[in-house]
């Protein structure tokens, strides 16, 4: 059954920027062949060393614009809180059963952030607790959810290297996908610096070290620039897709 709000790809962000920062470009690509995508941040990011909650959601909102979703919700969960209980859950459980994505992008899990390791914990435990009949939710309206479980989910790549299952060459849009990280002006390097504490990702050598990996990624597959994915699940291919 196909339904109206339903999305192609769902995104999971620990923090806002992280979606961003780590799968932007397949997102665009996706969206320019007018698939209908997502992202759900699970945090406002409240416990960030630089900004405000209100320039962090002004810069979520831009960078949105630059590509063009059609869906962009936060989940509120706590900051540095992030952690698998059936509270957060449900919160995850609902989402999933309210726009019934065909796919699920999510983060790895090893990372040297806590809270994305938990926040790919917390995902992967949803997506297998949404398909069950017997896992009550209710959308915002208190309607009963129907069960609901992704076709597909796959890792993507946070600051921890994996090696690959597949990677998307995302030249085209990557610097698009440039402009959508830069809209988090507090967070990253800029030309004009706000004076806040330096912090890990506020260095120009992380935005670099990104840009680097884009490179060594899409060079493995012919290209310029790419984002590496890993599936949960082995993938069903016809064998005539080797000759594609």
């Amino acid at each position: 059954m196909e339904y109206a709000h339903s999305l192609d790809v769902l995104a999971f962000s620990p923090h806002p920027d992280d979606a961003e920062l780590y799968c932007a470009g397949t997102l665009l690509l996706l969206a320019r062949e007018g698939k209908r995508v997502g992202i759900v941040d699970l945090t406002r990011g409240e416990l960030s060393t630089r900004g405000t909650l209100e320039s962090r959601a002004a810069e979520t909102a831009e960078a949105t614009r630059i590509l063009g979703l059609d869906l962009r919700e936060n989940l509120e969960l706590p900051d540095g809180g992030i952690a698998s209980t059936p509270e957060q859950r449900e919160r995850v459980i609902t989402a999933l059963r309210q726009w019934r994505p065909r796919t699920v992008l999510l983060p790895y899990f090893k990372d040297r952030h806590p809270d994305h390791e938990r926040a790919s914990a917390l995902v992967r435990d949803a997506l297998f607790a949404s398909g069950l009949t017997k896992v009550k939710s209710t959308d915002a309206g208190g309607r009963p959810q129907l069960p609901w479980r992704p076709a597909r989910a796959f890792y993507y790549m946070l600051s921890e290297d994996f090696s690959p299952a597949f990677i998307v060459d995302v030249s085209a849009v990557q610097e698009i996908k440039m402009q959508a990280i830069r809209a988090y002006a507090t967070q990253f390097h800029s030309e004009t610096e706000s004076g806040e504490p330096q912090t890990y990702i506020s260095t120009p050598e992380f935005l670099q070290s990104l840009i680097g990996r884009a490179q060594r990624l899409g060079f493995h597959v012919g290209g310029q620039y790419g984002e590496g994915f890993l599936p949960l699940q082995p993938q069903r291919f016809e064998a005539a897709w080797l000759l594609s």
